[in-house]
Order: structure tokens, then sequence, then C-alpha cells
């Protein structure tokens, strides 16, 4: 099995890289957390022109999927600039769409593709009772059992140890669809979810390596960079090992449900802990070798910081993830 992106797929994160390099993602993400959504729909704009969202609508309804293994790409990407949004749940949300076949279904789908609409999703057996920025959304799904509804309203925002993640519970709502067909769309928009979300967990993860190489090689002490003290070097490896052995795994999963093997769900589970915890630990790192600096909120570091904990457990919590491989 074929591991290794491809020369397009390459040039494809590159072009992601840059034009979010040039977008100032930290004032839209600051802007997020404070309620002023503009910046960070402008941002939604762009990537949606790049092709980000059609990734996952089939070309029948004006998209460029399902390419999940491109999805896994474009998210890294995404995750590595801490970009804003339901992104993963409007995703989600397309997958669940397409699969449902009905005409009142799918005519979101070319809306997704083009980035006009913002979607939410909560599937509370798998991702639990809330959906992320639904404040934000033009519509907000709900998958329960065999039944999903468009939600109406939506209860009191819930705290989140990310300002920028805004949950909230989807209240009341129509009947969109019902039957079994709903519970096999539910279940793959839940892996396309938690594909999504290992894959910004990885970007997100590699950020925090690259900015804390970059400081330690800065900061001295006892009159030499802190970067060339042993304890250093051994923490930084051991997170980078932990995300280098979260990128095959995530390729896989990402080519797995592409085939629609039967293994799909154990190896999407496989890379979201995996990717979710080196995230995590890249966290923790990157706080520990900035010193008092790292716990300022000033400082653009902790954006990401404080999305590690949250997209670790988003969408397969570590052991609903292990138990889910453990059962395979």
């Amino acid at each position: 099995m074929r591991f290794l992106l491809d020369d397009e797929q390459r040039e494809f994160a590159r072009s992601l890289d840059g034009m979010l390099t040039a977008a100032d993602t930290p004032a839209a993400v600051r802007a997020w957390a404070a309620g002023d959504t503009a910046p960070g729909r402008a941002l939604w704009a762009r990537f949606a022109e790049a092709g980000v969202f059609a990734l996952v609508v089939p070309e029948r309804h004006d998209g460029l999927g399902p390419l999940p293994l491109e999805l896994a790409v474009a998210f890294t990407e995404l995750g590595r600039h801490a970009v804003p949004g339901p992104l993963v749940e409007t995703v989600a949300a397309a997958a669940l769409l397409d699969r449902l076949g009905s005409a009142e279904a799918a005519a979101w789908l070319p809306q997704i593709a083009s980035g006009k609409a913002v979607l939410s999703l909560s599937v509370p057996t798998v991702g639990g009772p809330y959906a992320l920025d639904a404040d934000a959304a033009d519509a907000v799904l709900v998958v329960e059992g065999d039944t999903v509804r468009l939600a109406e309203t939506t209860g009191p925002v819930q705290p989140s140890a990310d300002p920028a993640r805004r949950l909230a519970r989807p209240l009341g709502g129509a009947v969109l669809a019902r039957g079994s067909a709903v519970t096999a769309a539910g279940a793959y928009a839940a892996e396309v979810a938690a594909l999504a979300t290992a894959a910004q967990s990885l970007g997100l993860g590699r950020a925090l390596l690259d900015r804390t190489v970059e400081y330690v090689g800065q900061r001295t002490q006892f009159g030499v960079a802190i970067g060339s003290f042993q304890a250093v070097k051994h923490r930084l490896a051991d997170t980078l090992i932990a995300l280098e052995f979260a990128q095959p795994l995530l390729h896989s999963a990402a080519l797995a449900l592409a085939e629609g093997a039967p293994h799909s769900s154990a190896e999407v589970a496989a890379a979201k802990v995996t990717a979710g915890e080196a995230a995590y630990a890249a966290a923790r790192t990157a706080l520990q070798l900035h010193g008092a600096v790292g716990y300022t909120e000033e400082l653009d570091l902790a954006l990401w910081i404080r999305k590690a904990r949250p997209l670790r457990d988003a969408w397969g919590t570590p052991p609903a993830c292990r138990a889910r491989v453990l059962m395979s």
C-alpha cells in the first residue's frame, strides 16, 4: 500500500500552506473567539475556491470527490494554521447528505462545495450531544438513531478549552430523513469527521513542534541556546517521532475509507487516537519549553496549544478509539 503523497497532492498542500500563511489566521481565530465570524468566513471562502469542500462532494453535485486522502491533506494544513469554524462538521455533513440520497438533502451539496453553506453536525453517539459553532452555521443537522433532523434552535453555548470552539446543544427541528439508510449514513459521516479531525491534529502538532524548535534555538540559558541541552533534544525528538508515526496511519485510514474497506472504521480510529495524542503531547512540549511565556494569552502560540485537547477528544475520545481498534 502507498503511504507517500504524489507530486500533485504535495503541491496542493504547499498552495494551501502559502495561502494561509499570508492570511493572518491568528487574527481570524481571535475574532472568531470574540464572536466576530467575518474574518473566518473570508478565509472559508478562499479555501473553498481552492476546492477544499469540493473534495467530499461528488462530481454530480458540483464537487470533486469523494477524495478522502486529499481531504486529509487539506485538513492537515487547516490544522497547521489553526483555522476556526465548523470545518470538520461541514464536510461530515456533506458526506451524510450525499448518502441520504434525497433531493432535499442533495440540494445542500453544491452550496457546500462552493463554500456558500456552513453546516454543523451532531451525532450524539459518537461526538456527544453538542454541535460546534451552531450560531455561525447556516444549518445544524442532528443524527439520532435512524433519524436526521434539521435543528431549529440551540441551547446556551458551552465553555471549551479552546475559546474559538463554541459548543451548543441543538434543539427541536423538522425530520429531514428517517430509516435504515440514515444509520449507515450517520456512521460514515462520523468516520469522515474523525478522519478530518485526525488530520487537523496532525497539522496542529507539526505547527507546535516547528514553533518550539524555532524558540529553543533562540532562547538562551547559561550563555547557550536551550535547544543544545540534551533533555530538550530528547523531548523534541519524542514529539517528532509521535507525529511521524501518526502520518502514515492517517494516510492509510484515508485510503481505506476511499476504498470502502471493511476495516476502515478501525483504521480511522487508530489514526484519530494516534494523531490526537501526538498533538496533545506536542502542546505539552511547547508549553514546557516556552517556559512562563507559553502561558500568556497574548502569544499566538496559545491559540494552537488550546486547540490540542479539544481536537484530541472531538469525534472519538482516545478510550473510545482504542476500543474500536481492539474490537476490529
